[in-house]
């Protein structure tokens, strides 16, 4: 078996659990290679030769591995994602167990779901234009200002920097959005506009029901609120309803569709997977990239299907950490 793990190092609380998971994976004949990743890497320079290996290992925050992950399009590699970050909530999102023992024997498996991404590109005030892959969400208003605000603090407060920075920050400014979706119009007034490919949070909260990435769609969502306070009522509703199915989101709409345009009175910043984009927009255009990528899933997640069957690469199902 060919391993090649992209580990980013300045990720989360810069936990080694990535290197407990290469001593559970290899076995004697494997090839396994780890390149650790540098600040302002190149992700399409760092995946050149993901072809000639059997599962890349991206192993980082979300936006790391979005990253690493939009190189990696249409490729047919098998990517395992490995959570390194502060939130992890692509890895969750994916609904792998997330110990790294579990994680080897995954790669193992060999088990591989077929998921979408977004991909989405702006224009700043300077008129410098940009594009980006994303897995999990992107958006403009209160959302991009918490990741702008908390990300001082994210290196020693982890999560906790996100919602300090909302408490910093009660009354966000209320934005006029104009959406489009597949070409229909919809003008709306709220703190933030986002685009997701899944929107599972924190606690395993659903922001809208039915937000999966194989649908082949993207999903719009505003908070249509004007004080950050009421966007714990959504929060408590997903406390007791964890797939919005059955109570809803209240001060939460949302659209569906496979081409977006947003468009914003004035401008504002831009975050794509928890990471802020350099400026400020005044509008962009998100579409979804059915198929794209696919990913090493455990026989327990929320995108397997069918039986496990035998080891991909053989041998024994069971690892263990060997002793220090």
């Amino acid at each position: 078996m060919r391993t090649l793990i992209i580990h980013n190092p300045k990720s989360g609380f810069g936990s080694d659990a990535v290197f407990q998971f290469e001593r559970a994976l290899v076995r004697a004949g494997d090839e396994c290679v780890l390149r650790v990743l540098e600040e302002g890497f190149e992700a399409s320079e760092t995946c050149r030769d993901a072809n000639r290996f059997d599962v890349v290992v991206a192993s980082g925050g979300d936006g790391t591995v979005a990253a690493l992950l939009h190189a990696l399009a249409g490729t047919d590699v098998p990517v395992c994602v490995f959570p390194s970050g502060t939130a992890n909530l692509l890895a969750a999102n994916i609904g792998n167990a997330p110990e790294p023992s579990a994680l080897a024997r995954a790669c193992r498996k060999g088990k591989t779901a077929t998921v979408d991404l977004g991909e989405i590109s702006w224009e700043d005030e300077r008129g410098v234009r940009g594009a980006r892959g994303f897995a999990l969400m992107s958006g403009t208003g209160f959302d991009a200002q918490l990741m702008q605000a908390a990300l001082p603090n994210k290196a020693i407060m982890g999560q906790a920097a996100y919602f300090a920075a909302a408490l910093s920050n009660p009354r966000p400014t209320v934005e006029r959005f104009r959406i489009t979706v597949d070409g229909a119009v919809h003008e709306r007034e709220g703190i933030t506009c986002l685009v997701a490919n899944n929107a599972m949070i924190q606690g395993d909260i659903e922001l809208i029901p039915d937000c999966r990435m194989d649908d082949g769609m993207l999903d719009v969502i505003v908070a249509e609120t004007s004080d950050a306070a009421q966007l714990l009522k959504p929060l408590a509703f997903g406390l007791m309803d964890r797939t919005g199915k059955v109570m809803g989101r209240p001060h939460l709409e949302s659209f569906r569709g496979r081409e977006i345009r947003v468009e914003v009175d004035r401008p504002v910043a831009l975050e794509v997977d928890g990471d802020v984009i350099p400026g400020l927009v005044t509008s962009y255009d998100a579409r979804v990239l059915p198929g794209a990528a696919r990913i090493v899933v455990d026989s327990m997640g929320p995108y397997a299907s069918g039986d496990d069957g035998p080891s991909r690469f053989g041998g024994s199902d069971v690892i263990a950490y060997p002793d220090a």
